[in-house]
């Protein structure tokens, strides 16, 4: 029997919207999901978004206090999608209004404001979906399956890269992302909390760490009014960039593999260059989120001079049967999060979670944690 849920956006920029229209498509990949949602509400601080996302996607009501949709008993289930140093509150309230939640990484600043939601989850026993959307491309899970199955051996050592240029022009504006009272610790909660869930999401948990991190554009310019995304401001106060914008660190795994984890916002000439590369004592796999649908895979028994194959991704690797019914066909970044909206429906559905969780979320933002810590120091770091 197919219900409705009351579901509430809060944070219209452009992850609200994204989480939106994952609302809106679920349904119709998804179709034996016994739930469907609503959208009963938005809400935004900056004037006049919220009317406007209600008139645009069909929202019920829009507000620019979050409150609102904290006592709204319509409201069921809320995504939040709020700048980082807003995690906390709106998380632990929501779950205490016994909401569950879908939140964007990586919940909070530190692993206390991480772990005070989903300890807050766990009381009200509601539901917690984290936004660790790269997991769920087909072929990372293609690449999941072919780890574990041992197709490539005991796993050495991995790299992993997360290099973008959204943050590379010297005019960007000073926004709370820069700040580390309201944008944590830059880059590592920014990008490096997303191949931290890789890592564990493919090679098991990070046992002990050492990190260098570094700022290169220390002064950016004051935003002379209310932004969205990544603003440029010229001729504004400059002010000073708090927060990381570069992350290199070396991993041990439980397993005794190695690990290399790169981050970086302003790199010039990266857009988007995510990805992996996994060795193994018998083969490898690679994967580039620019070409999503593609796994790189080494295998067989040569070891030298051993032959890499690209492996198209189709229906049978992961979720890719929802969107396209034969190989090679391509999906996009939102199918993802259309993906990750069926994760939390389906663990609202059966009282069971799916997908990344708010415990995933701690783990990632205690590994960050030890980074920072261990860039201070200029040591390794063991993880409890």
């Amino acid at each position: 029997m197919v219900r409705t849920l009351g579901v509430a956006v809060v944070g219209f920029g452009w992850m609200g919207r994204v989480h939106t229209q994952a609302y809106a498509r679920v349904p119709h990949h998804f179709p034996g999901l016994t739930l469907r949602p609503e959208l009963v509400s938005v809400a935004d601080e900056v004037p006049g978004r919220a009317e406007e996302a209600a008139a645009r996607y069909g929202f019920a009501t829009g507000t620019r206090d979050w409150r609102t949709v904290a006592a709204d008993p319509r409201v069921e289930a809320v995504s939040i999608a709020a700048p980082n140093f807003l995690h906390r509150e709106i998380g632990v309230a929501m779950a205490e209004a016994g909401k569950h939640i879908w939140i964007e990484k990586p919940v909070g600043l530190t692993a206390a404001d991480a772990r005070a939601v989903s300890q807050a989850a766990a009381k009200a026993g509601v539901q917690g979906t984290v936004g660790f959307n790269y997991r769920n491309a087909p072929a990372v899970a293609a690449a999941r399956e072919v780890i574990s199955s041992g197709e490539i051996g005991a796993v050495t050592h991995v790299r992993i890269r997360l290099l973008s240029d959204y943050a590379a022009h010297p005019e960007g504006a000073l926004t709370w992302r820069y700040e580390r009272e309201r944008g944590g610790s830059g880059v590592l909660g920014d990008l490096a909390s997303h191949g931290v869930d890789l890592a564990r999401h493919l090679l098991g948990e990070i046992e002990a760490l050492t990190a260098d991190t570094a700022v290169f554009l220390s002064r950016r310019a004051r935003p002379a009014g209310a932004t969205a995304g990544h603003t440029r401001a010229t001729g504004g106060e400059l002010g000073t960039v708090e927060n990381e914008d570069y992350v290199n660190c070396l991993l041990r795994f439980a397993s005794g593999a190695r690990g290399v984890l790169e981050a970086c916002r302003v790199s010039v000439g990266e857009q988007n260059n995510y990805g992996f590369e996994v060795h193994g004592t018998r083969g490898a796999v690679f994967w580039d989120f620019r070409r999503m649908g593609e796994l790189a895979v080494s295998r067989g028994t040569a070891y030298q001079d051993q032959p890499v194959s690209t492996v198209y991704v189709g229906p049978g690797h992961g979720e890719y049967a929802a969107f396209q019914p034969g190989a090679a066909n391509s999906m996009g970044y939102d199918d993802l999060k259309v993906i990750e909206a069926h994760h939390f429906l389906r663990s609202v559905e059966d009282g069971t979670p799916y997908g990344a969780t708010l415990d995933d979320a701690v783990h990632s933002a205690e590994t960050l944690d030890a980074m920072a810590r261990s860039a201070e120091r200029g040591a390794w770091v063991t993880l409890a």
